[in-house]
């Protein structure tokens, strides 16, 4: 009897040993592969951008000045020294956008990212901030004054001028995009002129250069709307995806609590598309905490556990109960406003220097939600390249920008895929990226920019008809075109 308890408790104890080892050692493996990879270093005299398959030779790299006086004065040189050479000029910051927004070949790129001070205007919440600042930048400034960013991206690594070139959105609740948080912009423009842009002084430009993806003219100084820091208390809501838009509205939109929120769609082949996830955040009544005295994050280990999913069903279904099993262990935990917005983009970095990540988003009207789901499922469950994420962030109306996605509220469904660098899997992603936009456009809805350039001028205009009255205003304002890049080449 008891030689056969001690069985039994043996093979238990090995199964739930071997239970805890698949999981840890199947993200151990993809450490251990990452271990052999060289970072590619790009050549000198050329950029790339965030998608890596943008290698372009360019004529010069100007890194800007940090202060206000000595870029006005170098800007203007540089704009002088790019019509007598016939040279055009392309604007950078931190490079996401990944279809070469931020490049011209053969011209001069001028690198933003020093130009970052900062100024607080207490008494009326307007930040001032450098186009070069990073979000992260802002939020540790502000964190020291008990404020927080109005509207952001999902992750602090990219520039203040880059998310307002591409007029990118946040994960605040039922917000409009970035443009809704401009205050107003200073813009040197091809002549060298500074000019203010708001909603009220130069408003066309206003409109253009929010979402104009560095066509008009170079960004200096932004006043944005800020908000107060406050302490948020972690909710979430394990659902079918049929349900989502019922349960948005019941627990997020009619809930005055709520800050931030966003979705995520199951995409291991076990339910695929089938479940989702609501993680919202709402106020905690308790003072919060400043950014040093936050616990510190085991970054590392949520960055493999996501990697771990490339092409790999277990990985993916691995990653999924990890997530919704922490939710039940996170659930009701407090953090600060800023600790959430400040994560960055490292946190899903790859590591691979044979394969890339690749985002793209279509924003769908409510009453299409589901319709969109059921008509994607087929498409993205045959494609090639390796589906990783998709979350999920409502977006509304927006009313500020000239080439605007947003143009009733929406469900924004922000899509990652991980594909090789071949010839083969760039073909099968533009295939698939023209499938996902004629879905799109079938349920009424919008394709973003700022991605890979795989849709043609016809296509893309179908969904922006605004496109044609915006390279003709863009001709308007810099009759010469010395402001272009790929994106400008590829739709005017």
């Amino acid at each position: 009897m008891k030689k056969k308890y001690f069985y039994i408790l043996s093979l238990s104890v090995l199964l739930i040993l071997l239970f805890i080892s698949v999981p840890v050692f199947h993200v151990l493996k993809t450490k251990w592969s990452e271990s052999g990879y060289q970072k590619t270093e790009i050549p000198k005299g050329y950029t790339n951008d965030a998608s890596q398959l943008n290698l372009t030779k360019i004529d010069t790299l100007v890194q800007v000045p940090k202060t206000k006086q000595e870029i006005e004065k170098q800007l203007q040189q540089i704009l002088q020294y790019a019509k007598e050479k016939n040279l055009k000029v392309s604007i950078a910051g931190a490079q996401h956008s990944m279809g070469g927004h931020s490049i011209y070949p053969n011209g001069i790129l001028l690198n933003m990212l020093p130009y970052k001070q900062m100024e607080l205007d207490k008494k009326n919440n307007i930040l001032t901030i450098g186009s070069g600042a990073l979000w992260e930048d802002a939020i540790k400034f502000l964190d020291k004054h008990g404020k927080s960013i109005a509207v952001m991206q999902a992750f602090s690594s990219f520039s203040v001028g880059g998310s307002m070139s591409v007029n990118g959105h946040g994960w605040q609740k039922n917000l409009p995009p970035v443009s809704s948080s401009v205050v107003s912009f200073t813009l040197m423009n091809h002549a060298g002129k500074i000019l203010n842009c708001s909603r009220t002084e130069n408003p066309e430009l206003f409109k253009l250069v929010i979402g104009g993806y560095g066509l008009f003219g170079i960004i200096l100084d932004v006043k944005l709307n800020v908000v107060d820091n406050v302490a948020l208390k972690y909710k979430y809501i394990r659902l079918r995806s049929e349900n989502y838009v019922d349960y948005y509205k019941k627990f997020i939109s009619a809930n005055p609590d709520v800050n931030l929120v966003f979705g995520r769609l199951r995409i291991s082949n076990k339910r695929f598309l089938e479940e989702a996830t609501i993680n919202y955040f709402v106020k905690a009544d308790e003072k919060p905490l400043s950014l040093p005295l936050q616990n510190a994050k085991n970054e590392e280990t949520k960055r493999l556990v996501f990697r771990s999913t490339v092409n790999s069903e277990y990985g993916k279904r691995l990653r999924w109960d990890l997530e919704t099993g922490m939710n039940k262990m996170t659930k009701d935990a407090v953090y600060s406003r800023n600790e959430l917005l400040n994560d960055h983009v490292s946190l899903i970095e790859n590591k691979d220097p044979n394969s890339t990540d690749l985002l793209q988003e279509y924003f769908i009207p409510e009453r299409n939600f589901n319709q969109f789901i059921k008509d994607i499922k087929p498409v993205l469950k045959n494609a090639e390249p390796d589906l990783l994420n998709i979350t999920i962030r409502a977006v509304n109306k927006d009313e500020d920008s000239y080439m605007n996605y947003a143009r009733e509220n929406v469900f924004g469904f922000v899509l990652l895929f991980n594909q090789k660098k071949t010839d083969k899997q760039e073909l099968a992603m533009k295939i698939l990226t023209n499938k996902l936009v004629d879905l799109t456009l079938k349920n009424e809805g919008t394709f973003y920019f700022p991605y890979r350039l795989h849709i043609d001028k016809i296509k893309m205009r179908k969904v922006y008809p605004q496109a044609d009255s915006f390279f003709q205003l863009k001709r308007k304002y810099d009759p010469q075109e010395i402001f272009e890049n790929k994106f400008y080449l590829h739709y005017k």
